[in-house]
């Protein structure tokens, strides 16, 4: 039962990260974290780090520290909750950074289906502008626009 338990909070807790990283992204790194989020936008090849790699490093040190935490005391959802995190950024950087912005030379990934279709579609018309407004579709994996959801679903 504790393992289901964990697994749940695991899960909640990656599809969480979403919606946190959604507000983050339309009000604080389009908003007053500009100065650092727009080494993300700006229209050169991107290298191996830019400064908005700042963002990533800090929801990573969360979760070190949540597994920290739940790995040496009894507390199975600071584990969990790390564990969520993780995942998430682990997803995050297959997706975002390997599919989407092909930072990884490692490998040259393409989008396969219908859904990672519609997600790099929605994060290329996020990036049309290189300034922090005009600017849309702040999600990445779940939170964006109908019209590609429609996409994603008639395709």
């Amino acid at each position: 039962m504790l393992v289901l338990y964990n697994l749940s909070i695991i899960l909640i807790t990656t599809l969480s990260v979403e919606i946190i990283s959604w507000t983050l992204h339309k009000y604080l790194f389009h908003g007053p974290l500009w100065f650092i989020h727009k080494t993300h936008h700006a229209r050169t090849l991107h290298s191996t780090l830019e400064l908005n790699d700042i963002f990533s490093l800090i929801f990573a040190l969360i979760s070190i520290v949540l597994i920290y935490i739940g790995w040496f005391t009894p507390s199975s959802i600071h584990l969990a909750i790390g564990f969520g995190i993780t995942l998430y950024g682990l997803i995050y950087f297959i997706v975002h950074d390997g599919l989407i912005h092909k930072r990884h030379p490692f490998w040259n990934m393409k989008a396969s289906n219908a859904y990672l279709t519609q997600i790099q579609r929605a994060h290329q018309r996020h990036h049309k502008y290189p300034d922090k407004s005009p600017s849309e579709e702040f999600g990445l994996f779940f939170i964006i626009g109908r019209k590609y959801w429609r996409d994603i679903f008639t395709n």
